[in-house]
């Protein structure tokens, strides 16, 4: 039966004894290594030397775990980092014993913004254009690389869904549970996916990517409203807070809309060439 629940208990990687190649880092390296070919796609179009790559995969890289990391410290984890500081960039845990833990806290959010930063410092430092004119571009990739983020968090089991109440689902046993939730990882990876090839659509067959800022503006807005919604379904990732109206990554993604918009539709009469 296809509503039966699927029962889910994967390792979190490849064992080699000395080593384990974590399913999660896998995601990462084919979303950043996928996106360098995107982006050498669209600067081989627009006659940008392709050494300027380099850079660019740098920045992003730096951004995206830098910004990710600092973004779940901040918004989601505060109260626990700002008494165990060395945590937050050391892949350990002090206590209440010495572990090695990995990264295992990281915001989209915090990302996005990393990204930003890193985009504007790239395009004045190494491609002199106007910082809009990468940012409609990068997030193309950044939309194909969220696909695959969503997936290695349903392998390593977290940021999960509510229960469904039915048969209907996945069980994560990993978790010590027996009752089917919602794939929500899933349920957003494939919306990315439709995002990924909307974006890819716009820039390759419209003339909107001569529009400044609107391609970068329809990803925040189609982007943080799938992540506005599908947060209904998902458990809250701070406890504390799951009597809010709105949960936190929901506040967030608010003003990423309201600022998509504002990219989408402010008047502008200058083409990029």
């Amino acid at each position: 039966m296809l509503l039966n629940a699927i029962h889910w208990n994967p390792s979190e990687g490849l064992d080699l004894g000395f080593f384990t190649i974590h399913y999660y880092s896998v995601m990462f390296i084919i979303a950043f290594t996928l996106g360098w070919y995107i982006m050498k796609s669209i600067y081989t179009r627009e006659g940008v030397a392709i050494e300027k790559l380099d850079s660019l995969f740098i920045y992003t890289v730096l951004a995206t775990l830098i910004g990710a990391r600092l973004g779940h410290v901040i918004f989601y984890d505060w109260e626990y980092f700002q008494n165990h500081l060395l945590e937050i960039f050391l892949p350990v845990r002090f206590e209440p014993e010495f572990e090695f833990t990995g990264f295992r806290g990281l915001a989209s959010h915090g990302a996005a913004i990393g990204i930003i930063v890193a985009m504007y410092l790239y395009a004045k430092r190494i491609i002199q254009k106007p910082v809009l004119w990468i940012l409609d571009r990068i997030v193309i990739p950044v939309a194909s690389g969220a696909i695959f983020v969503r997936i290695g968090n349903f392998i390593n089991s977290e940021i999960i869904g509510k229960p469904t109440n039915s048969d209907y689902g996945v069980i994560f046993e990993k978790l010590g549970e027996d009752f089917p939730r919602h794939p929500a990882q899933l349920y957003e990876s494939a919306c990315y996916l439709a995002i990924f090839l909307i974006l890819w659509f716009i820039y390759w067959k419209t003339e909107k990517r001569f529009k400044q800022g609107y391609i970068f503006g329809l990803f925040l807005v189609l982007l943080w409203t799938v992540r506005f919604f599908i947060e209904f379904i998902k458990e809250p990732q701070v406890g504390e807070r799951a009597n809010w109206l709105l949960n936190t990554g929901q506040w967030l993604s608010i003003p990423f809309v309201i600022a998509g918009l504002y990219f989408m539709y402010r008047p502008t009469k200058q083409k990029i060439v």
